[in-house]
């Protein structure tokens, strides 16, 4: 194959008007996509580049077009993308339906979609493609057939003028194709209810579409079969093939729009997916940058990120400094600096610094990918109150089929003339109407536009009756370390004795501790580290278990313990016990140092409370929880703490199991517990508690155990998923029941109650147009929760 040929073989997708910039002067020729007519790439005509092709023109005329509108000119449709190998399909409604290839759903008859997370470029729903096309052909065949049929009423004076009978022919061939095309879906789910034992809205629709339709067939081809109950005063019979082909094109907007606003359900999940760039600058050994692909990129690698670059994905910092947003990943609006060593997470934006950083984490293990994994997972399960709608469209299908038929034999028996035709109208009306889609729709849309929300503001929900349960809960366990405190303790006091001096004291203490990995020891180093002293390590270090530890710095015999240690070794401390009761009192954790067998003074550390806390529970309380904390730490120092934030109840000195007991223990008293954690001694009382909530800081045996993890770990996020919690459980409710309403209210109205006030049955076309209307505007009020503020 020549350069040429495998040019345009390569681009000829296009019908060959366009070849890489490489060969714009060979001497093959290429066709015009505007006009058509060819062109040699050689003669010197206008030519221009789209998406790294150059295009040539037989003119500028048709440069300036093509320019104008690429994608006319080059037929650029989407088309859907073919999914994975090995994809499964679920309903929306009814998440324990999985099939291995694409279909509707037995229960519901809704289209499956497919599982997993949503690829950003996936193209737009085949179904909606199909059902958008299909809605045109029946609206543009409906409206002649309305107008037709609705003439006398307009004052208008055509039928006249043509022969009755040629009108019904008229009719018929306008309502041909939409009843047994475009409704060819309708019918197909109808059967496959009957044949599942699910009746559902699409065995109501088919039922009544079938029956106006075929009445009206058998009308037109045999008229004469027909006794005088069926014809109108001038001895004709009445036909509703304007009611049949209306139904369809409503139920087809009203599907339409349910697609189109359940997609914007999923934006939520692409928006999160649009938070990583989809290149990065790469370093290389040499110190060289260059742009690659994400998905080229490998943990260890180094990253370059320039002020306004989104963080690629996740890891930490290695030269630089910045303030970075974080704000899509937590929900907290104010950016948090970084420096070496800090870590960085995949989608947030770096403001104003240049960073150079070392991944970690890539592709699906990333926090960004882990999110929307979540999320995905959330929007397909169900919510207990969804069971609630299941069972009353189970029994209500079968009911309305009972009304119809009822109403049928009412009219046909006590029925004005035609009484016939009344039935029917009135029959075909009540199947409409009544279609459970509202009903079915109320909880899922609200789960699914709430769990999008929540993810945007740091709250993920992994399973739908999570967010429902909490939405109730009363009481709420808290973890002390790292939920309400910052789970690192730091130095607060240094108190020297016996003619030390504090930094000297401090010197001794942390180069004794320096080679300890013990949480208070890092403290201490770190306290002597900021006050810029410089710490040798210790020589002959010895740890005494539950005590303390002891060694030799600068030639000087130093212990670091507790009272008991104290005690062992002979040195009174006296002179520092009302000091450290106090300071013990405070919250902190007071360690006495001995130095060559004197009593040398006092370190105290302290884990502090998060800035945030205090606040966030004054709202918790606010939105009626009782607070109890739950801690391994000591009961003086958990005392303290919960004094300071307002905490109604403590429970101090509790191992892992007896946390999970306490939940038991408060769920017994008939509480609903919610739990909060972070840590591995949590992960069993998250999973004992009615809704485990874990920070999503802590370990990934806590995050498992939950139903909610708070990306960000304060408790502010807590209440940010009451709010979304109660919220939801709200729009829920009000679904659920404008959905029964309007069956309460529109079944009847169908069946004729009215008829004898106001003389005129429902047009079964204005029972379709209700029945679409109810499912948009049970979706409207679900996407109402995307602008809720958390």
């Amino acid at each position: 194959m020549t350069h040429s040929d495998h040019a345009h073989h390569a681009h000829g997708t296009h019908g060959g008007c366009c070849v890489p910039k490489a060969t714009a002067g060979d001497a093959a020729v290429v066709r015009d996509p505007v006009c058509g007519m060819t062109v040699d790439p050689a003669a010197g005509k206008p030519t221009a580049e789209h998406e790294g092709h150059l295009y040539h023109f037989c003119g500028e005329r048709c440069r300036t077009k093509f320019v104008a509108e690429p994608k006319k000119y080059l037929g650029d449709r989407p088309k859907p993308v073919p999914m994975p190998k090995g994809t499964q399909y679920t309903c929306p409604m009814h998440p324990e339906i999985i099939r291995d290839k694409p279909g509707s759903c037995p229960i519901c008859g809704m289209a499956l979609e497919p599982m997993g997370v949503p690829g950003g470029d996936e193209g737009p729903n085949p179904e909606l493609i199909d059902f958008t096309k299909r809605f045109w052909v029946s609206a543009v065949l409906s409206i002649p057939l309305l107008v037709i049929a609705m003439a006398p009423m307009l004052g208008l004076t055509f039928r006249g003028l043509i022969d009755e009978r040629m009108m019904v022919w008229l009719e018929l061939a306008l309502a041909s194709p939409v009843v047994l095309w475009a409704a060819f879906p309708f019918f197909h789910r109808g059967w496959e209810s009957i044949l599942n034992r699910s009746p559902n809205m699409w065995t109501l629709i088919s039922l009544g579409v079938g029956a106006a339709y075929l009445y009206s067939l058998v009308a037109t081809l045999f008229p004469d079969i027909f006794p005088h109950q069926f014809r109108d005063h001038g001895g004709a019979v009445p036909v509703y093939f304007e009611a049949s082909a209306v139904i369809v094109a409503l139920v087809f907007l009203g599907q339409v729009l349910e697609l189109r606003a359940r997609e914007q359900t999923g934006s939520a999940i692409r928006a999160l997916l649009d938070l990583a760039p989809k290149n990065a600058r790469l370093i290389g050994a040499d110190g060289s940058e260059r742009d690659v692909p994400l998905d080229t990129v490998k943990a260890g690698d180094r990253l370059r990120l320039r002020p306004g670059d989104a963080v690629p994905v996740d890891g930490t910092v290695l030269e630089g400094r910045s303030s970075v947003d974080e704000s899509m990943i937590t929900g907290e609006p104010l950016p948090v600096e970084k420096t070496e060593g800090d870590a960085l997470t995949g989608g947030t934006l770096n403001k104003n610094g240049s960073l150079v950083m070392r991944t970690e984490r890539i592709g699906a293990e990333t926090t960004l990918a882990r999110i929307v994994e979540l999320v995905a997972r959330a929007q397909r399960s169900r919510a207990p109150i969804q069971g609630l709608a299941d069972r009353v469209s189970f029994y209500f299908v079968p009911a309305v089929v009972l009304v119809a038929v009822a109403a049928f034999a009412i009219w046909a028996i006590l029925g004005p003339e035609p009484s016939l035709a009344f039935a029917i109208v009135s029959a075909v009306s009540v199947l409409i109407i009544a279609c459970p889609c509202a009903l079915g729709l109320a909880t899922p849309m609200s789960i699914m536009t709430a769990t999008g929300r929540g993810a945007h503001a740091g709250v993920l929900i992994k399973e739908a009756a999570a967010l429902e349960r909490f939405a109730s809960v009363d009481t709420l366990i808290v973890d002390k370390t790292g939920t309400l405190t910052e789970g690192r303790p730091k130095l607060t006091d240094v108190l020297a004795a016996n003619g030390f001096s504090e930094d000297e004291l401090l010197v001794l203490a942390a180069g004794l501790e320096k080679g300890s990995e013990h949480p208070l020891a890092e403290a201490i180093v770190e306290g002597a580290a900021s006050r810029g002293l410089n710490v040798n390590e210790a020589g002959g270090f010895e740890a005494i278990t539950g005590k303390g530890v002891a060694g030799t710095v600068l030639g000087r015999k130093v212990a670091l313990g507790n009272a008991a240690m104290m005690a062992d070794l002979g040195i009174d401390i006296t002179p520092l016990s009302a000091r450290s009761v106090s300071l013990q009192t405070e919250g902190r954790t007071v360690i006495f140092v001995a130095v060559d067998r004197v009593l040398g003074g006092i370190v105290a550390v302290a884990d502090p409370v998060k800035a945030t806390t205090a606040e966030a529970i004054r709202s918790l309380h606010a939105r009626g929880l009782t607070i109890v904390m739950a801690t391994g730490d000591n009961e003086r120092t958990a005392s303290a703490i919960a004094r300071s934030l307002g905490i109604d109840e403590v429970r101090a000195g509790l191992l892992p199991e007896q946390k999970a007991a306490l939940v038991e223990d408060l769920r017994a008293e008939g509480k609903i517990v919610g739990m909060a954690g972070d840590g591995v001694n949590d992960a069993p009382a998250l999973a004992a508690a009615d809704v485990g909530i874990a920070m999503g800081t802590g370990a990934d045996v806590a995050v498992e155990s939950a139903g909610i993890t708070l990306v960000k770990g304060d408790l502010n996020g807590i209440v940010r998923a009451r709010i979304l919690a109660q919220a939801t459980i709200r729009n829920i409710r009000q679904n659920l029941f404008f959905a029964f309403l309007y069956n309460v209210l529109g079944v009847p109205v169908a069946a004729g109650v009215l008829y004898p006030l106001t003389g005129t049955l429902l047009s079964p076309m204005l029972a379709a147009a209700a029945m679409s209307l109810s499912s948009v505007s049970v979706i409207s009020n679900a996407l109402r929760l995307r602008a809720l503020k958390l």
